[in-house]
């Protein structure tokens, strides 16, 4: 019996392998011919070539392979020339205008009906907001490539949708869920021709076992990755692959060994002139000798900073100036930390807000917009109306009888435009009331912090205090920024479900295990305060609902727990079956809360409040758990007494 039962799932692995093997074979029976003109495949090159290294060059070829596709009448070739464009702004981090241009590939390859494009480009958005931060929005666009890629049996794009997928869930730290889509990638790539995804597969491997402590296979898969990259035509993927490796061993006490490493990289990469791969070696270096050599430490972060100033690279200057910020004041060289803290903030006030500003913007116009269509309408309306009162005399003056049956449709016609100018206006009102909602937040929660911080630093700046008093300020400083950063995501976050709606996706979701999974992205907060936490859900409750809104109600009830809960105390998490609902308890022993708080809780006039460890948050984290619960078709509600903890509950529909 053993055998036989052997014998069958053999049989079926061999079969899901030779499908795979099929794959390629029937992608080419599905898709659209097509034949990238020999030129094009030459500037397509070159572009790639020069993309990172020499950016004016790779911009001067894109620009001739999209001026030979447009003489040709080459939709595809704009297309690609125009993804290339794209990638060339997002190598510089310019993401706004990187994204543009994947939309403008995207419109071109849809219209065409190119599925390798679509695919391609898709994922190329995706990797913008993933870069952003954005890992939700990141993953979702991933999703749609695989979809896409599955349903034309695109052997290459499943592959590459399923390692970016697990990307985007490794930049949310979620390693479970990323390994699972990673190992899919593995697998279809043990099917195809070797390329730069295989290498890059091996790097995600590294990376997530080094991360969850598991050095042995994270060693394994970089240096699996390190010996298949050792070819001038992956010398990137090479040095990203090599600094990874010696960021192991570093981990593992081996620093002389981390060390040379990543000089041999270093050295690689100033061969190639690929300074975004020269400034992660920079910074691996620094990372290691930071704690031993702060002298050494920040000479390799000022080559690092020197070189994302000569290309722009701002993001990335922010977090450097921000590590330099921290030694010096280990140095105590408050002087210098203060000088790059402000450049720090002016940079990003100037360059990383802007998109930020953008979408705030956006949001501004789009209410515009609907307040113009209302009053568009309104005007049809009212001409509509003269032109029936028009009829209605001229009626009267020759038939009477004909009066009479006008007038009935006349008034059937006045209902139903009334009813439309009232539908208008209502949507009017509405957006009006978001747009000064989400103003007057700005300025309530955004206008007294910042000149908080501007009377602190102005503190520090008057030297009337000692060297440990401005240490203090300037750690608090950092803190503040840090909470109003956040506050100012989760505004811009807000403002757009309001304006644009929420999108929701339904699935079945197992309770317990997606509570376990949000406790141990949550278990450094929960330990750092010997909190005790019960999941006493069983493991067939489950619930239907979109699951990006299901793990933020749930984390963010969680952390709440946790930030007002004193050390030593205790989180429950129960449920509930009522009929076709499931309730979900999160219940703590915390410090609890008024009857008045109760009552505004989940609205703007919440005032957020510092945790029992003095932690920050702001008031958007329940506003948003209760629109995502309603969106999810649920009630959120709580009930509490001071002193005695709080328990927040809300419901979900029964899968």
């Amino acid at each position: 019996m053993i055998l036989r039962g052997f014998n069958i799932k053999q049989q079926l692995k061999s079969i899901t392998l030779l499908v795979f093997l099929l794959l390629p074979i029937i992608t080419i029976a599905f898709q659209k011919s097509y034949q990238l003109n020999p030129q094009l495949k030459l500037y397509d090159s070159l572009v790639s070539r020069y993309r990172y290294f020499k950016p004016d060059s790779a911009l001067y070829f894109m620009n001739q392979g999209l001026e030979l596709a447009t003489r040709l009448n080459d939709d595809n070739g704009k297309a690609m020339m125009l993804n290339q464009w794209g990638m060339i702004y997002d190598n510089k981090g310019n993401y706004q205008e990187s994204r543009k241009k994947y939309l403008q590939a995207l419109e071109i390859y849809q219209r065409t009906g190119y599925v390798k494009g679509i695919s391609a480009v898709t994922i190329r958005l995706g990797v913008v907001e993933n870069r952003k931060g954005n890992h939700d929005k990141a993953i979702e666009y991933f999703l749609k490539s695989l979809a896409i890629s599955e349903k034309n049996n695109y052997a290459y794009g499943i592959m590459e949708s399923n390692l970016t997928v697990a990307e985007g869930y490794l930049g949310q730290k979620n390693y479970a869920v990323a390994l699972k889509y990673l190992k899919k990638a593995e697998f279809i790539s043990d099917t195809i021709p070797f390329s730069n995804l295989n290498l890059n597969i091996y790097n995600n491997f590294g990376v997530i076992y080094r991360d969850i402590k598991k050095y042995d296979l994270a060693e394994y898969y970089l240096k699996k990755g390190v010996a298949l990259s050792n070819n001038i035509k992956y010398q990137g993927l090479n040095i990203t692959l090599t600094n990874n490796l010696a960021s192991v061993y570093a981990r593992t006490g081996k620093k002389k060994e981390a060390i040379a490493l990543q000089k041999e990289a270093l050295k690689k990469a100033k061969e190639i002139q690929n300074f975004l791969r020269e400034t992660e070696v920079l910074l691996g270096l620094a990372e290691n000798y930071k704690e031993t050599d702060s002298r050494k430490a920040l000479g390799y972060y000022k080559n690092a900073l020197e070189l994302t100033r000569k290309n722009n690279a701002y993001k990335r200057q922010v977090e450097i100036l921000n590590q330099m910020v921290i030694l010096y004041r280990k140095e105590g060289n408050y002087k210098e930390a203060l000088t790059l803290k402000e450049e720090e903030k002016n940079l990003a006030d100037s360059f990383l807000y802007k998109d930020i500003n953008s979408r705030i913007s956006d949001l501004q116009a789009e209410y515009e917009l609907a307040k113009s269509q209302a009053r568009v309408k309104e005007l049809q309306y009212s001409n509509t109306q003269q032109n029936l009162r028009s009829t209605i005399i001229l009626s009267v003056a020759v038939f009477v009888m004909i009066i009479l049956v006008f007038m009935v449709f006349n008034n059937r016609r006045n209902r139903k435009f009334n009813q439309l100018l009232s539908k208008a206006n209502q949507e009017l009102k509405e957006s009006n009331t978001v747009k000064d909602k989400l103003f007057s937040v700005l300025a309530h929660d955004l206008r007294g912090p910042f000149a908080a911080i501007i009377n602190l630093l102005s503190m520090v700046k008057d030297g009337y205090l000692d060297e440990e008093e401005k240490n203090d300020l300037i750690d608090k400083i950092t803190q503040n920024s840090t909470a109003y950063l956040d506050t100012l995501n989760d505004l811009v976050k807000w403002g757009e479900t309001q304006i644009k709606g929420l999108r929701i996706n339904p699935q079945t979701i197992a309770v317990a295990k997606e509570i376990e999974l949000n406790r141990e992205f949550l278990s450094v907060l929960i330990e750092d305060k010997n909190i005790s936490f019960s999941n006493e859900i069983l493991p067939h409750v489950a619930v239907l609902a979109d699951k990006a809104h299901f793990d933020l109600i749930i984390r963010n009830l969680i952390s709440n727990a946790v930030k007002f809960t004193n050390t030593g105390g205790s989180i429950k998490v129960f449920a509930e079956d009522e009929s076709q609902y499931i309730r979900i308890t999160v219940k703590d022993s915390g410090i609890g809360m008024s009857a008045e708080k109760q009552s505004r809780i989940f609205n703007f006039e919440n005032i957020s409040l510092a945790g029992t460890g003095n932690e920050k948050g702001n008031s958007l984290g329940l506003i948003l758990c209760k629109e995502y619960v309603l969106a999810n078709k649920g009630t959120i509600s709580v009930k509490s007494k001071k002193g005695e903890g709080s328990e927040f509950s809300f419901t979900l529909p029964k899968a």
